[in-house]
């Protein structure tokens, strides 16, 4: 019988060449490995060549471009043949915008009148619904002779959009398009013109109402039906903090499959934890991936980092300032619909007060201020076991206020907040508390985290660049409240660098002068003078994050990078706008690096290399030891070297990893020997006291309960200690051992 908890999971993405048949093939090596369950990306109807799954065009139907309901089925089946789960990446919180959407279209066309116009969060009461699809503005379209209408449809381009039926019999094609459900747009208006939902800063991806009930059960019939099928053993629900009311959201899906485990994407900040309420076995793991990374990273090491880092660059702020400058960046940009939504409906939520009478202007900036001053992706203000939240509420009231001529305006919607009497107040809150979370992750994961860039390591998905370390005390606080439901991640399809890159940048707080050493190699590049130093700094780390030795594809790799990270920085390179020639020279100042790397052997790069290489086994058994389960990102049982997506989705070698397996592939045998010890020692380690425990320069992890110990250690010298389970010493003297212990009473 497949367990509700899993052993470990191996996560799968779907699409580029991944169908359900090929996953049917794996099937074997999976079982082989000792994982107990795959953990699929989503499955269902998603828009034509879609690379991901997650513009859901469909959601009652599975992809025939996977396989269908009956490829699915076949899988299923199979997995069940070898005792493997299944457990589902969902996603509740939007749909494509997109013409490819069919309830979509019938919104289009029957505007209000739909039946699915409640499913989609849209704000009727600003106008029909506004489609940026043009590109170029509407009226210059329709002087060019752009448009045209013909059996019920209105043309443009290869595009056509539904009419209503009431529809005016007319020549006249602007009076036309007036009469409709919808208004076309030039798509520069995506800014702060638009009138639905979206996600994030995503256009093409509307928000959906789930928090109605009739919404929720259509958007989740077909994923009740493949639960109580049996081909469907768990539930990964994507983005929980974009929803209306996530606690009643999983209420409500317990409910319905009260069986059924279910996992929430959710980014935990500083010593945040759960909401209590939540009806969950656990979140997916980043705040244990950042663990991680923190207890390997050297103190001293980074001290010694920000003083090189600061010399060479000429940066002098510090991280929370930064923070803050690309969350206002972001809302004047990025996010300008969305402020432009929330100040609407503040003022909406304010009419009739007694405290104040604000104006547009006031109401925007105290909605900019106490969105830049939320620490957390969300507040739960609303949640009646969530009293910390009220009072998170007012600390950043008082934050926000710092620097305002008057705080009344944001201690007015701070009380709103925190008592909404009124519908049009709760409207406000809702979408408070959904915005505030876009922020967050589009201000520092996507852009102060390219921006302040001391050590990549810590700039991480639910890391804070400026907290890269912990102590044993913090750490041991950590393991305590650890649920066995807990995932354990190190790498997913949205980190900014695989779990072995991130080693390979740990290993620069162990060895900070040969970093030093490569970057002072790097400046005497002739193609060095045209690159500003923070993006030498910047390069240098994301070259030895993916370096195999390769000069060639490495630089193919890096040049797409280092693109997407220049205008993710928004200095002086936008997607809408990007600076060619600063991403120019950056790429040629990599390939430049790189070339100097594979013509000769540098002592500093090799340093860096072996200690990375031991950090990245130390993390391996950290991850399949620590309380909860290990979750596996496709590949990574055999080493896995990338940066953020694109290069974390390149296609994975499985049949040289099944051909060859653990004879020749150091990582994939320590993979499955620990995979193994997790399968027969399952209640052990779910049960286990944890405790992490620092030796000097080693560093151990100890599972201890009824007599018996597993100690995973990692220790800069070569001293093992006696009878190891697994153990390895590197090049650099440095070893990693696990070890099964028998305690004498």
């Amino acid at each position: 019988m497949i367990p509700s908890i899993p052993t470990a999971t191996y996560r799968i993405q779907l699409r580029d060449g991944v169908d359900f048949a090929q996953v049917t093939r794996l099937l074997p090596y999976l079982s082989d490995l000792g994982i107990s369950h795959l953990y699929l990306s989503p499955i269902f109807q998603a828009g034509a060549g879609s690379t991901h799954g997650y513009d859901i065009t469909d959601p009652t139907r599975i992809d025939p471009a996977l396989g269908g309901r009956k490829g699915f089925d076949t899988l299923a089946r199979a997995a069940r043949d070898q005792d493997l789960g299944i457990i589902l990446d969902i996603v509740s919180n939007h749909t494509a915008f997109t013409l490819e959407n069919p309830w979509l279209l019938d919104v289009l066309k029957h505007g209000t009148a739909s039946r699915y116009a409640r499913h989609f969060d849209i704000g009727w009461d600003a106008g029909p619904l506004v489609l940026p699809f043009l590109p170029e503005p509407f009226e210059k379209m329709l002087a060019d002779g752009a448009f045209r209408a013909a059996d019920g449809l209105w043309h443009f381009g290869d595009a056509a959009l539904p009419l209503a039926p009431d529809s005016p019999a007319t020549n006249d094609l602007r009076a036309l398009h007036d009469a409709q459900h919808w208004r076309l747009v030039h798509s520069d208006l995506e800014r702060d013109g638009i009138t639905h939902r979206r996600f994030f800063n995503v256009t093409s991806l509307i928000g959906m109402r789930v928090e109605d009930r009739g919404v929720f059960e259509d958007t989740h019939a077909l994923i009740f039906d493949l639960v109580r099928a049996g081909s469907v053993q768990g539930l990964r629900v994507d983005h929980i903090d974009g929803l209306a009311d996530p606690a009643g959201y999983l209420d409500r899906l317990h409910h319905a499959l009260p069986d059924t485990p279910v996992w929430v994407e959710k980014i935990l900040v500083g010593d945040e934890t759960l909401p209590p309420d939540w009806k969950t076995v656990g979140t997916t793991g980043y705040e244990a991936a950042r663990l991680i990374a923190r207890l390997f990273t050297d103190p001293a090491g980074i001290a010694e980092l920000d003083r090189l880092w600061r010399a060479a660059t000429g940066i002098d702020t510090d991280f929370r300032t930064e923070l803050r400058q690309a969350k206002l960046d972001v809302l004047d940009n990025e996010l300008a619909a969305e402020r432009r939504q929330l100040r609407d409906m503040a003022a909406l939520a304010v009419q009739g007060s007694p405290l104040a009478q604000p104006g547009p202007e006031s109401l925007r900036e105290a909605v900019t201020a106490l969105l830049a001053s939320m620490p957390r992706y969300r507040s739960y203000v609303t949640c009646r076991t969530c009293p910390e939240d009220r009072d998170l509420l007012g600390r950043v009231a008082d934050d926000a206020a710092q620097g305002l001529r008057s705080r009344a305006v944001v201690d007015l919607l701070a009380d709103l907040m925190l008592d909404p009497q009124s519908a049009a107040a709760r409207v406000f809150v809702r979408r408070f508390q959904q915005v505030s979370g876009a922020l967050l992750a589009k201000a520092q994961e996507d852009t102060a985290g390219f921006r302040w860039t001391r050590y990549l390591a810590a700039n991480e998905v639910g890391a804070e660049p400026d907290e890269p370390d912990v102590t044993a005390e913090q750490a041991n606080a950590f393991l305590a409240a650890r649920r066995p439901g807990d995932m354990t991640l190190v790498s997913t399809h949205d980190t900014k660098r695989s779990g072995d890159s991130r080693m390979r940048l740990v290993a620069i707080s162990h060895l900070p002068r040969s970093f030093q050493a490569l970057f002072d190699a790097a400046a005497r590049l002739p193609s060095a003078d045209a690159v500003d130093p923070r993006w030498r700094w910047y390069v240098l780390q994301s070259a030895l994050a993916i370096w195999d030795g390769d000069a060639g594809r490495a630089a193919d790799r890096l040049d797409g990078h280092i693109e997407k990270a220049m205008r993710e920085a928004k200095l002086t390179s936008f997607w809408t706008n990007p600076d060619t020639a600063t991403e120019t020279a950056a790429k040629s100042f990599a390939r430049g690096l790189l070339d100097q790397w594979a013509a000769r052997p540098d002592p500093a790069l090799q340093a860096l290399l072996h200690r990375g290489e031991a950090l990245a086994f130390a993390q391996l058994a950290f991850q399949m030891l620590m309380p909860g389960f290990p979750d596996i990102y496709r590949g990574d049982e055999g080493g896995l070297l990338a940066l953020t997506d694109p290069d974390n989705r390149l296609p994975v070698d499985w049949d040289t990893l099944a051909r060859h397996g653990a004879d020749t592939n150091a990582k994939l045998h320590w993979t499955r020997q620990l995979l193994a010890l997790r399968g027969s020692h399952r209640e052990f380690l779910r049960d286990a006291d944890a405790r992490v425990q620092v030796d000097g320069d080693g560093l151990r992890l100890i599972r201890a309960s009824g007599g018996t110990q597993v100690i995973a250690e990692f220790s800069p010298t070569a001293a093992l200690p006696t009878d190891p389970l697994l153990s390895r010493v590197f090049e650099d003297g440095s070893s990693v051992c696990v070890r099964l212990n028998q305690m004498k009473n």
